[in-house]
């Protein structure tokens, strides 16, 4: 039985990943910032034994290692870490302030920095193990409007081939989901806060991207549980685009 470790699964493609895991038969290790929805979600799914929620505030790195050594404590390994936890403020580079900046590289990269640090270490003692990036379709030069989310995108497929190059030789592979426009709840929640309903997004999404829609939260879903798998045990370096073709 494997053990996965996402950086998020309260919401969104997280979640979904979270849930496909459990129906494989994994444990699963999960956080957030607030416990209530951690406690919530692990009772509707009714698989406490195979779920285990860590409180985290990815703008600071104190509980960090913490999340690793309780993970192991409960489930003795960890065999995947999906790294899907990230925010997307709307700002160009004249609009951002400092604040907005740290904010950013604090949740897109310097937390996910440091929690692979320490999966690392486990992982080649273990001789094994899958780390699966999530990185957006930004990350080759982004919209005007999110110049410091597609910099922390760019510098994660860069960490992604850093770990392929100089850990495989350890068993450790690593992979990189470029996801493109999602109708997740967080871009739901921010385009109506623009002003745009849910109906008015899709329409703009059918006209601007070559497959004619947006992503579900289930369409990354079968690529990462791919590269959980076993299926994937030659796969590393590589960067998968589920992105409907949008940035071709």
């Amino acid at each position: 039985m494997k053990t996965v470790m996402i950086l998020g699964g309260l919401k969104g493609v997280g979640k979904e990943v979270l849930k496909s895991c459990l129906e494989k038969g994994y444990n699963v290790a999960f956080c957030g910032r607030k416990p209530d929805e951690g406690k919530e979600l692990i009772k509707n799914l009714q698989v406490e034994n195979r779920l285990y929620f860590h409180q985290l505030d990815l703008n600071v790195t104190n509980e960090i290692e913490n999340f690793v050594n309780q993970t192991i404590k409960k489930f003795n390994k960890i065999d995947a870490l999906v790294l899907y936890a990230g925010i997307t403020p709307v700002a160009s580079i004249l609009e951002t302030e400092e604040d907005l900046y740290d904010n950013v590289f604090n949740v897109n990269l310097r937390s996910p920095f440091f929690l692979i640090k320490h999966v690392l270490k486990h992982m080649k003692f273990a001789g094994t193990g899958s780390i699966i990036f999530f990185g957006s379709a930004h990350m080759d030069y982004g919209q005007k409007d999110r110049a410091a989310y597609a910099l922390t995108k760019g510098t994660l497929y860069t960490l992604s081939r850093h770990l392929a190059h100089h850990y495989s030789q350890y068993g450790i592979r690593s992979n990189y989901i470029v996801m493109g426009w999602t109708s997740t709840e967080g871009e739901l929640k921010l385009r109506n806060e623009e002003g745009v309903t849910t109906e008015e997004l899709k329409r703009k999404a059918a006209e601007e991207l070559p497959m004619g829609r947006m992503l579900s939260p289930l369409d990354p879903v079968p690529a990462v549980m791919y590269l959980i798998s076993d299926d994937s045990a030659m796969t590393t370096g590589s960067k998968i685009r589920i992105t409907g073709g949008e940035y071709i």
